[in-house]
């Protein structure tokens, strides 16, 4: 078992930051890929970044390339996710989620997941 607490969140204007953690206890974290998913009332997930299990591979969806940046300390236990230039847009839950073996943006393939911090971009 591996249970995850995401923080950070907050409301923060347009082109604010702000970071998020993911803490993991449990399992050793280092054997877990971890994905980053948002979601807004009445939608679906939506895979925003995700993190190999060494960290030596990132992947990111288009719409935050190049502003959002997903890193990870295996000593603490911990993913990080920056949100840098902040859209309205960006507005949402955000998850993360830890898996052995998983396509980046296939929720489904994520076996633990956190409950979620809130992001709100005012503009």
């Amino acid at each position: 078992q591996v249970q995850l607490v995401e923080s950070g969140g907050g409301l923060v204007q347009a082109g604010g930051s702000l970071r998020l953690s993911c803490a993991a206890s449990g399992r050793p974290f280092s054997n877990f890929a971890v994905g980053w998913f948002r979601r807004t009332p009445g939608t679906e997930q939506q895979f925003v970044a995700f993190i190999s299990r060494s960290g030596s591979l990132t992947d990111y969806a288009g719409s935050v390339k190049g502003r959002f940046t997903v890193s990870r300390d295996n000593d603490k236990n911990a993913v990080y996710l920056q949100l840098n230039s902040l859209r309205p847009e960006d507005t949402a839950v955000y998850y993360c989620a830890a898996g052995t073996s998983v396509e980046p943006s296939r929720a489904n393939d994520y076996r633990y997941w956190g409950q979620g911090t809130q992001v709100t971009v005012s503009s």
